[in-house]
């Protein structure tokens, strides 16, 4: 059974699994047909009625389990369904009638409305009967007059109106068509379909198709290409010519997460130990050795499937091959026979503190050091933040031990030093020497002539020094509140940890509530919001003092990196401030009008995570393909000082950097491609190390395979990161309209390549791209480049945020997943008899979907939020939150409370999974009450199918998206392929 995860007291038998729901889509008559989605014309066959005895099959898409999804709406068996045994902490259940609910399945909560306007909820398309009805009508085609496609009608009535406060852009009535958004690509779909192939099989890495989504929970088997968690194509069948490349229209491009978590079956990446030789490498492209690599002249050389150069093979590392010229020692090579493995490195591949100077030794590798700099200005204190850092430091640095008898541990890396520091317009440092009966307290007064005023005692071993840390760590709350100084000056102890960490490297970890006002970086105050929407708001997105990049290019050069914690009240200027983490690939985390209540537990959270997830100091990387191709240009967080090379002070599990592929010259179809990231670093142990992620992929001439082929997860990831960084030169909404001409671009090229004999008035879709409309939406609808007034500091914090997430992290914050609590099923939430958590059913993000009785979870990666419906069931208050009435609840609550009810227990559940899923990160819990709390504008902002956040519905994007593919062709007939402006008016 997975770890986190509770026991039910009467655990359900396991349920039936119905066939994956398949949209209503017309199949193109041609070669490609299993390519092409064809969203027009005719409405879809009305499904076959149920057999009597047979159960209804449940119309919500996504559910399933850990490893895969099970299908929780249709019994397979031959008897009747499995009985659950009643659990007396849930609800009152009604005895199953013809028709109400699934075999196993738990019935909804009684509504606050009153009888006869509680059904069951039924998923998407409402009841099945009442759905099948509605398919069986007559559905008129649109007037073809505008050259406009002919959809099914919307339903007539939603179950729930959106609400007025989260209208967004409208169609002009002309151009509008009515879509029922039922027949529509949907993404829960998608997802859900492709959980069922990896539910139980895992992903072989060398297998000639595209990767598992990444929102698919899967396991992969390394035969020599790198897991996807690590690197991910936008497409894995590269076009042989650039010409074809441009053809398609589709971006090429990589993107790499070296440090990203692998699942517990998976195991941990090789490390390989050469002694002083060091790895075998390419004599001409100095490309790591590698399972691609073919042995020849006996054993004697190694042929590079990078540049094709020989290279001899050292007398302590030559194997004589066998018969099919592969070496005898293969099983005992980690790596030949696996696409990612770590290489121990020697002295040569040390860090230089003065490389420019004659003689100098290299740094020995150390463990990673850690100093946490806490603003105790006045501030701070009020707002109970100086507490709150001090508990996530008791409990990082002194976890409570397992077994009594152990030896006392740091939660920190064997080996690892801490300092604590305060600051507000001075500089306060701490001796904690051992054996001190307390910290000694230091002040440095003068901030532009800082200095580090301790030779020993500032780093130190917290276990050796426990009782002097735990002493200061309980004395800082109650100093801090005596404090009356308003000013925070970041830039002093900023330039304390360089001093302190300048020959070793390590992690900075600051905490600032204010704008900094005093000493070196001070900052004024910018925000104008007379600039939002204007051609000059991108200035508010630019660093307004040179310090702080100048200070993050040092940290780089010594190996340190910054994790910035912002607490702000008002305007703080995170796009000044986050040039730290950014350039020197630490974290920005923000939290916004911090209330310890709702937000103490998702602070702790991140203080741990930042210290104990995978992380590599002093970093260099760089990615090598083969003859043929290049890399033109990289997108993410990092510094650079040439084009080949991106440089980090720290690199974690959490970041990821996008390459783009450029063509040379024609490549061959018949030997693949070749891609090799190398990242030198040194372990958070101290070891001085190379990790290497190696991918082949084919090459082909078919325009066709490199649309089956692609990546729409990747794809998003990668024009993600490029979008933010073209903020810095373009208008928020020029970026939002080449968004959307990139989706056109991409889908004309199908069309015209693909799909040529098909009816202009018909939408087509590749399958592997038919997500990209809804997609290319969220990116525009998300804080990073929606329209409209967003406050800089916000919006910049998201920009940061896209720029270095991996792609499942990417996806999940542009998508949120949501599903409806009220009808949970008994066994959701619970493991099933293979140890897999079975998930609830998920719900596309609309307001169509939900109904006003009911209770809703979503969650995007960084928060989730609980909405209630205004006649949601007091029984179901009662058992998440244990009140009677929804006015009873307290909103500032962060967290599920833990009641022993199945319901809260259930919901607890998914959520740990969530958290799991995401690489451990917290969620913390957010309540939104209908029509009453000011939550629920955030609820309705991540419900991105809808029209919200100054940009169109779902339905409405996809018929501009439409028009605008129809008056590209119409240009191109005329002569006029370069009119970019027709689609535009449908999106003002």
């Amino acid at each position: 059974m997975p770890t986190g995860y509770q026991q039910s007291r009467s655990p359900p038998a396991p349920p039936g699994q119905g066939p994956p729901q398949q949209p209503h889509f017309q199949q193109h008559p041609n070669s490609l047909a299993q390519d092409v989605r064809n969203l027009n014309l005719s409405p879809p066959p009305a499904p076959a009625p149920p057999a009597q005895n047979e159960p209804q099959q449940h119309q919500q898409g996504g559910g399933g389990g850990g490893g895969g999804f099970q299908g929780q709406g249709q019994y397979n068996g031959g008897g009747p369904p499995f009985q659950h045994e009643q659990d007396p902490r849930a609800y009152n259940q009604q005895p199953q009638g013809p028709g109400q609910g699934q075999g196993g399945q738990q019935q909804p909560y009684p509504s606050d409305q009153g009888q006869g306007h509680n059904p069951p909820y039924q998923g998407q398309g409402g009841h099945p009967q009442q759905q099948q009805q509605q398919q069986q009508q007559q559905q008129p085609g649109y007037d073809n007059h505008h050259q406009q496609p002919q959809y099914p009608q919307m339903p007539r009535e939603p179950q729930l109106p959106q609400p007025p406060h989260s209208q967004g852009s409208r169609l002009a009535p002309k151009s509008r068509v009515k879509i029922d958004p039922d027949h529509i690509p949907s993404p829960v779909t998608v997802q859900e379909v492709d959980q069922l192939l990896y539910r139980t099989e895992p992903f072989m890495t060398c297998a000639r198709t595209a990767a598992p989504l990444a929102t698919t929970d899967f396991v992969a088997i390394d035969q020599g290409n790198s897991s996807p968690r690590f690197v991910r194509m936008t497409t894995y069948n590269l076009p042989h010519t650039d010409d074809l490349a441009i053809a398609s229209q589709l971006p090429l491009g990589l993107v790499i997460q070296p440090f990203a978590p692998l699942r517990a079956e998976e195991g941990t990446v090789p490390v390989v130990d050469f002694g002083d030789a060091g790895p075998p490498r390419c004599q001409r492209c100095r490309g790591y050795i590698n399972a691609w690599c073919m042995f020849v002249d006996g054993g004697q050389k190694f042929i590079c499937n990078l540049c094709g150069g020989a290279t001899e093979v050292q007398s302590e590392y030559f194997s004589h091959l066998d018969m099919s010229q592969r070496r005898m020692d293969l099983d005992q090579r980690p790596e030949l026979r696996l696409g990612s493995v770590d290489f121990v490195v020697g002295k040569e591949y040390w860090v230089q503190d003065n490389p420019n100077s004659p003689g100098s030794a290299p740094r020995e590798p150390q463990p990673l050091h850690y100093i946490f700099a806490i603003d105790v200005s006045y501030a701070s204190a009020r707002c109970g933040l100086v507490k709150e850092v001090v508990q996530g430091l008791r409990e990082l640095l002194f976890p409570p031990q397992a077994d009594e008898g152990e030896p006392a541990q740091s939660g920190l890396p064997l080996g690892s030093k801490v300092a604590i520091m305060t600051f507000d317009r001075t500089v306060q440092f701490f001796n904690l020497k051992p054996g001190l009966e307390q910290a000694q307290m230091l002040v440095v007064p003068d901030l532009s002539d800082m200095f580090l005023p301790l030779s020993e005692g500032f780093l130190v071993d917290p276990i050796e020094s426990r009782s002097v840390i735990e002493n200061l760590l309980e004395s800082l709350p109650s100093l801090a509140v005596e404090s009356s100084i308003v000013e925070a000056a970041l830039g002093g102890p900023m330039k304390a940890a360089t001093v302190a960490l300048k020959n070793l490297g390590g992690q900075v970890n600051i905490f600032q509530t204010s704008l900094p006002t005093v000493g070196p970086g001070t900052l004024k105050h910018r925000e104008d919001t007379k600039l939002y929407g204007t051609d000059r708001e991108k200035t508010l997105f630019i660093p307004q003092d040179t310090f702080y990049r100048a200070t993050a290019e040092e940290c780089v050069e010594s190996g340190i990196g910054v994790n910035l914690f912002l607490f702000p009240t008002q305007y703080i200027d995170v796009a000044s401030l986050g040039v730290l983490p950014g350039i020197t690939g630490g974290e920005l985390f923000f939290h916004p009008r911090f209330e310890p209540v709702r937000d103490g537990g998702k602070l702790r959270a991140e203080i741990k995570r930042v210290a104990q997830r995978e992380t590599g100091y002093s970093v260099t990387m760089r990615i090598r393909c083969s003859n043929g191709l290049r890399v033109a240009d990289h997108f993410g967080n990092f510094f650079q000082r040439n084009v080949t090379d991106l440089e980090f002070g720290t690199l974690d599990a959490d970041k990821a950097v996008a390459a783009k592929i450029k063509h040379e010259g024609k490549l061959d179809e018949k030997v693949d491609a070749h891609f090799q990231c190398a990242v030198l670093y040194t372990s958070a142990t101290g070891q001085r190390r190379v990790r290497v992620h190696n991918l082949a992929v084919p090459v082909t001439n078919l325009l066709a395979n490199v649309f089956r082929f692609a990546d729409m997860d990747t794809t998003l990831a990668y024009i993600a990161k490029e979008s933010i960084t073209q903020t810095a030169s373009k208008t928020l909404r020029q970026v939002r309209d080449q968004l959307t001409d990139s989706c056109v671009k991409a889908l004309l090229a199908y069309r015209k390549h693909c799909a040529s004999s098909t009816s202009p008035a018909q939408l087509i879709l590749p399958e592997s791209f038919k997500l990209f409309p809804l997609y290319a939406l969220a990116l525009m609808k998300s804080k990073a480049l929606k329209g409209g007034p967003v406050a800089s500091d916000v919006r910049t914090w998201h920009m940061r945020l896209l720029k270095s997430a991996g792609v499942a992290a990417t996806v999940g914050l542009l998508y949120p997943r949501m599903f409806p609590v009220h009808t949970l099923a008994d066994d959701v939430g619970f493991p099933d008899e293979a140890g897999r958590l079975v998930l609830p059913n998920l719900i596309r993000t609309s307001y169509v979907r939900m109904e006003p009785h009911g209770a809703y979870l979503i969650e995007n990666g960084e928060l989730a939020i609980l909405w209630f419906g205004a006649g949601v069931s007091p029984q179901i208050l009662q058992d998440l939150y244990a009140v009677e009435n929804a006015e009873e609840l307290d909103i500032r609550m962060g967290a599920l409370p833990v009641l022993p009810t199945r319901l809260s227990t259930q919901l607890r559940n998914i959520l740990a999974y969530f958290e799991i899923q995401r690489g451990g990160r917290s969620l913390p819990v957010l309540i939104a009450r209908q029509n009453v709390d000011g939550t629920e504008i955030e609820f309705s902002n991540m419900l991105v199918e809808d029209a919200n956040n100054e940009g169109l519905s779902y339905p409405d994007y996809l018929c501009a998206v439409h028009a605008a593919i129809q008056s590209r062709q119409e240009g191109e007939k005329g002569g006029d392929g370069g009119n970019t402006s027709m689609y535009t008016q449908f999106l003002s």
